[in-house]
């Protein structure tokens, strides 16, 4: 049976790339608003919806649908424009993203930034399929930007321009290569199921717009219309990506609708701070066609609403909902345990020493468990909410079990006074940011420096192994204590260590060493210095040409094997002949303080 236009909804598009990369610019250029000169420094703050009919793909790229041969039956395109990528989170529905396709924004002079590679990692953890838009060809020196068709610009380009964009574009190609995908330009892509097509665009003059939007109308129709199709009149399944107070209404929801039918009165549940919230629709407001759902006065109001759109919602007792909660119609009465198991499996609670972990949203609880987890860092708890004085106490309790884990991550929320007092004073570091990455970056950073500074300790109270030789003809006194020349032949000699024979008899210990005159506390490989060495003799227990090694207790031995890195190989090889010296020797039996 064919499929008829209206049992396919519209896909849904999420729009994802680093700050300044041309996300909102973008969409402008779709829906001809202005929301992105709205926006505090041009950078998105809210997110919006917007839906494109497939009309207006025809209008404004019709000989490109027919140039690839693309046969379009869906509806439209609904888009996502998201503020980096930390709404595209939000899209979700049991791990996985509602979110059909994604248009990855990427600067052309600055190819893959930090933020793009991580939606690029969220992408592929999420299994979404996406385009990839290499904005800002207006600045390759010498090409001149149009409105409209990349492909009937490009060929009026010189030669040399021409030349000049092949190259950014496949600068960008290898870096996608290094993250182990396969791409090229789009109009030279052999197989769509393997390559990523990368779109040359300029945002601000619209170039390379109406080929992004046939590829991504395309690309649905081919690869996703069974993913597409939907019982229209069935209860409503969405996501909730914004909670926001609305003048005039009250607490709303903003919701993306993926599935099935709303409608005025239908009785729904979400989860909410305290558990799971049951309300009643008061009213829908729906974006008209072409505009952004964050701009006020285009709603308008109506009865129903069908997938795909972007939707907001009036309904009492909303004020403790969640962004990033599955958002579903009641009908079969199970609704409400779906979804209490929807958050139990994202939100953590174990007896495991790890970090605390609170974000603004579901949705981005559960991006960056995933992250925390594939950089390896243990988590204790992860919840939504504020940080408060318990998840200060918990840290300090897992501080004195590993002062790595012993902190505190807090994404896009709010910090209480007192916790962020007693953090200060227990010394319980709080990571914070409104950036997915840049929390985990941080830190890994400071995890790397204070591995620095403790190596550093264990270096400045390590004793290392020396191998020294008495230097004939430089006794300058013979005992009491005996002061000789001596080369250090291998390791590091430090001042206050003691000293053994070949043998393994003990020596004496080393009171001081000095360097042309200057007292020295350590000596390095090769150095020739004065020692004077307590209890030796020269003449009885020491002799010319005699070759020393220090004496390493147990405890010097354990501060040695956790700077092991530091050592030189030949430290090594050092350090097991004097550990095999030591237990020979009868002498170093009995066990020694440092």
């Amino acid at each position: 049976m064919t499929t008829t236009l209206h049992q396919l909804r519209t896909p849904i598009v999420a729009v994802l790339g680093h700050v300044d990369a041309g996300k909102t610019s973008f969409l402008d250029n779709v829906r001809s608003t202005n929301v992105a000169a709205k926006e505090a420094g041009f950078i998105t703050q809210h997110i919006g919806a917007t839906e494109v009919p497939v009309q207006t793909i025809k209008d404004i790229a019709g000989p490109l649908v027919q140039k690839f041969g693309f046969k379009l039956s869906i509806p439209g395109l609904l888009f996502i424009d998201t503020p980096g990528h930390e709404a595209f989170t939000n899209l979700r529905e049991r791990g996985s993203s509602i979110a059909d396709l994604a248009v990855l924004m990427v600067d052309a002079q600055k190819g893959l930034q930090a933020q793009t590679k991580e939606a690029i990692t969220i992408l592929r953890n999420y299994k979404v399929p996406f385009l990839v838009c290499i904005n800002k060809i207006d600045l390759i020196d010498g090409y001149e930007t149009k409105p409209g068709s990349f492909l009937a610009n490009v060929n009026t380009q010189p030669t040399y321009v021409q030349q000049k964009l092949d190259e950014r574009v496949y600068t960008i190609l290898g870096e996608l290569h290094e993250l182990g995908f396969q791409s090229e330009r789009f109009d030279r892509v052999h197989d769509t199921t393997k390559e990523i097509a990368l779109i040359p665009v300029c945002v601000s003059t619209g170039e390379g717009i109406p080929e992004t939007l046939v590829f991504l109308a395309g690309l649905a129709q081919k690869f996703l219309e069974q993913n597409l199709k939907l019982e229209a009149d069935g209860p409503g399944k969405g996501t909730c990506l914004e909670v926001r107070d609305e003048k005039g209404l009250g607490t709303t929801l903003d919701v993306i609708l993926y599935d099935g039918k709303l409608s005025v009165g239908d009785v729904f549940v979400v989860a909410g701070k305290n558990g799971v919230i049951e309300s009643k629709i008061r009213a829908l407001l729906r974006p008209n066609i072409l505009t952004d759902i964050r701009v006020a006065e285009k709603f308008v109001s109506v009865k129903d609403a069908y997938a795909a759109t972007g939707v907001k919602i009036s309904a009492p007792n909303l004020n403790d909902a969640l962004a990033g909660s599955p958002f579903l119609v009641v009908k079969n009465g199970n609704e409400k345990e779906i979804i209490e198991k929807e958050v139990k499996r994202i939100k953590i609670e174990s007896d495991n020493v790890g970090i605390i972990l609170k974000t603004d949203t579901l949705g981005s609880l559960e991006a960056l468990v995933k992250l925390i987890h594939s950089h390896h860092i243990k988590v204790k708890r992860a919840d939504v909410g504020e940080i408060t004085r318990r998840d200060v106490l918990e840290a300090a309790a897992i501080r004195a079990k590993d002062p790595y884990l012993g902190v505190i991550f807090a994404f896009n929320t709010l910090i209480q006074d007192a916790a962020r007092k007693d953090a200060q004073l227990a010394q319980i570091p709080i990571f914070e940011s409104n950036i997915v990455y840049s929390i985990t970056e941080e830190y890994v950073k400071w995890v790397q420096q204070q591995e620095a500074e403790k190596n550093k300790r264990l270096l400045e109270q390590a004793i290392f192994p020396a191998k020294i030789q008495f230097l004939p003809g430089f006794a300058f006194r013979n005992s009491k204590p005996a002061v000789v020349g001596v080369r250090v032949v291998e390791g590091r000699l430090k001042n206050g260590v003691e000293l053994m024979n070949s043998t393994g008899e003990l020596v004496g210990r080393v009171q001081a060493i000095q360097s042309e005159n200057e007292s020295v506390t350590i000596a390095e490989k090769n150095a020739e210095v004065a020692v004077s060495i307590s209890d030796a003799v020269v003449g009885r227990n020491l002799f010319e040409n005699d070759v020393l090694y220090t004496v390493l207790t147990p405890n010097m031995l354990v501060t040695l094997k956790k700077i092991n890195a530091q050592l030189s190989e030949d430290e090594k090889d050092l350090l097991v002949f004097v550990t095999q010296l030591n237990s020979r020797s009868s002498t170093n039996n009995v066990e020694r303080e440092e």
